[in-house]
């Protein structure tokens, strides 16, 4: 009687340890390429072409090379690069992007989820089909929008097109139709229209949706490269992507410095993501769970 229930659990603890071990390893490769980024980034021009991973002499003077502290040793001038005007325009531009997008996605999706009208699950399955469209296939009418808008090379033709989005109206739909609809009818006793039920019962409910896509658009739109390169011809509009890129046409054979540009342009993202990273697997989970 007892054989039965110790071979039991020491199968489940055997499948739990594999389990575990196949999680290490599939982290430790996904890890692996940023580890190398910091590594090459403190190493010197003649260590990036040797076989050692780790740097033998490390060498902190990249960063004050790219931060314009001290002239390039090859070219003993201030290199190319201002960094904090690349993070400062992705920053404004994603948060923009990013308050503007939780805004009419929580509209679109309070009106899919909580107001019935005629032919409502139709338009959001035409709504939700946009999402099978290309980015690519889009960028064209975009730009063609924007040059008559004469929105081209400016904030606003960043942030404006960008500020709409299926996936966000899905995301925060399927959260509002975790909220039961008695919620409504009561505050709707209370004489409360739309907005107020919008505002004051549904949106706090579903703020763990809100803070998940919050923290997807911004990091989408912090690292978007593509509408970006087609809006921008002014160097003061450069973000981080297309920084890095014209930094790697002038400084590409020097891959430490290129390197210590990348590590210095993505800490606000990892800081971003170990504050909120709890409210992000929490919002994932709940959204997941929602069934209609």
């Amino acid at each position: 009687m007892t054989a039965r229930p110790s071979r039991e659990r020491v199968r489940l603890a055997c499948g739990a340890v594999l389990r575990y071990l196949l999680m290490t390893v599939l982290a430790a490769a996904m890890f692996l390429p940023f580890i190398w980024m910091v590594c090459t980034a403190f190493k010197s021009s003649g260590e990036v072409e040797g076989a050692h991973f780790w740097p033998q002499l490390p060498k902190p003077e990249n960063f004050k090379i790219i931060l314009r502290l001290m002239p390039d040793p090859f070219t003993h001038r201030m290199v190319n690069v201002y960094l904090w005007k690349w993070i400062y325009n992705s920053l404004f531009v994603a948060g923009w992007v990013t308050a503007l997008q939780v805004f009419t996605s929580s509209l679109a999706a309070y009106a899919f989820s909580r107001i019935r009208w005629k032919g409502r699950d139709k338009v959001f399955i035409l709504y939700l089909a946009t999402m099978m469209i290309p980015a690519m296939v889009l960028t064209i009418p975009r730009f063609q929008i924007m040059v008559s808008l004469n929105l081209v090379n400016t904030y606003r033709g960043l942030i404006v097109p960008m500020a709409f989005s299926a996936f966000g109206t899905f995301l925060l739909r399927q959260f509002m139709l975790g909220i039961p609809l008695s919620y409504d009818e009561a505050a709707e006793i209370d004489g409360a229209g739309h907005w107020r039920i919008f505002l004051d019962v549904v949106l706090p409910l579903a703020r763990p949706g809100l803070i998940t896509l919050a923290i997807f658009t911004f990091l989408m739109n912090y690292r978007n490269l593509l509408w970006p390169l087609v809006m921008i011809k002014s160097d003061y509009l450069r973000n981080v992507p297309i920084g890095l890129l014209t930094f790697q046409g002038q400084y590409g054979s020097q891959t430490e410095l290129l390197m210590a540009t990348t590590v210095i342009c993505i800490i606000p993202l990892i800081i971003m993501f170990i504050l909120l990273q709890k409210r992000l697997v929490r919002g994932i989970h709940l959204g997941g769970g929602v069934k209609e």
